[in-house]
């Protein structure tokens, strides 16, 4: 399908932020696309949108003051983790992946990606990304995922955490949450969804994702809204928060601005220790980021 009828989700003409980012920046949750002659779509994949190719994405985190960054495999790519990987390696170390896999997934396989820069492998379960693996299946996989010093990331609707939760607890690695859990940001933080994501992330090896304002958001930008949760997940979880901005924001509701959404983090980390621990500290314990930082205004377009 040609590119021009394939849906867009990037912000044309992002703003510049006026928040100055602290060195070592990482924007814990991106998404790369295409170019599809080059990486095809997987048969069936759930959605196929236009390419957002990691030269794109480079200029964006340039243009922002990002350092660092995950690039999380997607679905519309399958188990062919080669378009992430070819992001991974043309930033020397500075990015790392999360994968897509089969439970049958060999462990050669396995080590194959860890070379080439993965450290974590995702399964979904929100329905407009296909039947999601049984959750028993997945916690058995942990084990070899461990034996890597791997973590599992999962991404579920906000409705699912109490089904999940002691599945989750169950896991032989640390795991991350996806976008706050998917939770509804017009219930209020007393939600039993909020409640029990809190709940859950007392357990030490429990991590989440304050990413995704736009989507538990009933607001238009800047989703202030969703604020009050990432807010009191930072204050609560500080040690154990990611960041990121979801670019190029699948199946997003609107095209968020990724340079609003840098600005939020005044509000949801509104103090330098806390947005240091958010966006340099975690990200670098959890992913083990191998390099030094690079030259100052080195991130450029490629």
């Amino acid at each position: 399908m040609p590119d021009s009828k394939r849906e867009s989700f990037i912000h044309p003409s992002p703003s510049q932020p006026t928040l100055r980012l602290p060195r070592g920046v990482c924007d814990a949750h991106v998404h790369v696309f295409g170019p599809v002659a080059r990486f095809p779509f997987a048969a069936g994949a759930p959605f196929t949108p236009a390419d957002a190719q990691k030269e794109r994405l480079f200029a964006l985190h340039a243009m922002l003051g990002i350092e660092r960054c995950v690039v999380v495999q997607s679905t519309c790519h399958g188990f062919d983790n080669s378009v992430t990987a070819d992001a991974i390696a043309a930033r020397g170390g500075a990015y790392c992946g999360i994968a897509l896999a089969p439970l049958s997934v060999a462990d050669a396989t396995l080590h194959q990606l860890h070379a080439q820069g993965f450290r974590g492998l995702r399964f979904n379960f929100m329905k407009h990304l296909g039947a999601a693996t049984p959750i028993a299946e997945i916690i058995a996989l942990t084990a070899r995922l461990a034996a890597l010093d791997w973590h599992l990331q999962v991404h579920f609707d906000g409705t699912m955490i109490d089904d999940l939760e002691p599945w989750l607890l169950r896991s032989a690695t640390p795991v991350v949450i996806d976008h706050m859990g998917r939770i509804d940001a017009e219930r209020g933080l007393e939600q039993p969804a909020f409640r029990s994501l809190c709940r859950l992330l007392e357990d030490p090896r429990m991590w989440v994702k304050v990413s995704g304002s736009d989507r538990i958001s009933h607001e238009d930008s800047p989703y202030v809204d969703a604020v009050p949760y990432a807010r009191t997940l930072v204050e609560r979880f500080g040690d154990r928060t990611l960041w990121g901005t979801d670019w190029p924001h699948p199946n997003s509701r609107g095209i968020p601005d990724d340079g609003v959404l840098v600005d939020l983090l005044q509000q949801i980390a509104p103090s330098p220790p806390l947005r240091q621990a958010l966006l340099v500290d975690n990200p670098q314990r959890l992913y083990r980021f191998p390099v030094a930082l690079p030259a100052v205004n080195a991130f450029v377009a490629t």
